[in-house]
């Protein structure tokens, strides 16, 4: 039996595809963003437990393909390249489905010396472009979306709350028995029922994360004595399909180090391999990262967006199954 080799994507949605990616470089083209390339290959990895890199041989060495172009991307900005943003190819090993390939493509972007506020600001004008239409844009922070959802503050919910709203949510925790960290169960309401209960609103944007959420971003301190510190994380969220995930960036390179360094003990914990540090981007932080806010966003969702595709692959012309 021949093997398919037909794309899964007709003509039509490969041309809106194409007129999606033209709108994305033209909004930033025409707000002084520089574009850029930076490897795909690398001899370090993202260590964040929860991004399954790809491995390839190497001569000296295992290579990781780029999860995403962040680390080289901030190093450029170190060294005084002011704006910039890349149309770049990603690689994760994660589940695949309709909204998932482990080959994709990612438009970062990051500006120096703008406010988070005037960031998010443009990050919703940009996926409006995108889109070629207005949506209804609302904005809820992550604890006002949470407490909505699931009826439990996450700033201060510890994991026992946590499990008791899981199983009055009747949620499959298969596999979570006796964790006691409370983000993997905030993150399994975050999937399960908040998320969903976005599908209504059109385009949202959460903001303040929970500050052990904050990944790569600085985390803002207290504004009150009972107040809780957030990370100052940003996410873009459309009919409850996750676009975009945006950080005011670290800058603090010791605060950075401990952050992997614990990402990697996760990882340990759990039976994930450790992955090598990127010294290079500490040491850009070392030299001096300007105040900056960046984003990554989901090209191949936003156009599934674009076009009411209901499945990836209707948008791709090879997924990485038929490839």
């Amino acid at each position: 039996m021949a093997a398919e080799w037909r794309p899964t994507a007709g003509r039509p949605a490969l041309a809106a595809a194409a007129a999606v990616r033209r709108r994305l470089r033209d909004f930033l083209e025409a707000r002084g963003y520089l574009e850029v390339e930076t490897p795909q290959l690398s001899a370090t990895a993202n260590p964040d437990p929860a991004v399954e890199p790809f491995s390839v041989a190497g001569d000296a060495g295992p290579l990781w393909l780029a999860t995403s172009p962040e680390f080289p991307m901030k190093r450029l900005l170190a060294a005084g390249s002011g704006p910039v943003y890349q149309l770049a190819r990603a690689f994760r090993r994660e589940e695949q489905g309709r909204r998932h390939n482990p080959e994709f493509t990612l438009l970062e972007w990051y500006a120096p010396e703008v406010t988070p506020a005037a960031f998010i600001d443009e990050a919703v004008a940009l996926v409006a472009a995108g889109l070629g239409e207005e949506p209804a844009v609302s904005r809820l922070t992550y604890a006002e979306a949470f407490i909505e959802a699931c009826g439990v503050d996450p700033h201060r919910a510890g994991a026992d709350e946590l499990v008791r709203a899981a199983c009055e949510a009747g949620l499959n925790a298969a596999g979570m028995e006796g964790e006691d960290d409370p983000r993997p169960w905030r993150h399994l309401l975050q999937g399960c029922l908040v998320e969903p209960a976005l599908a209504e609103r059109g385009l949202v944007v959460i903001t303040d994360f929970p500050a052990d959420d904050a990944a790569l971003a600085r985390i803002r301190p207290p504004w009150g004595p009972d107040g809780p510190a957030v990370a100052e994380r940003f996410e873009i969220y459309l009919h409850g399909l996750e676009l975009a995930n945006g950080y005011h960036e670290l800058t603090d390179p010791a605060e950075q180090r401990r952050r992997f360094e614990a990402d990697n003990e996760r990882r340990r914990a759990a039976g994930q391999q450790p992955l090598p540090v990127d010294e290079h981007l500490l040491a850009a932080l070392e030299a001096g990262l300007p105040d900056a806010c960046g984003m990554a966003l989901g090209v191949d969702r936003l156009v599934m967006a674009a076009t009411g595709a209901t499945a990836m692959e209707e948008v791709l012309a090879f997924p990485t199954r038929r490839a």
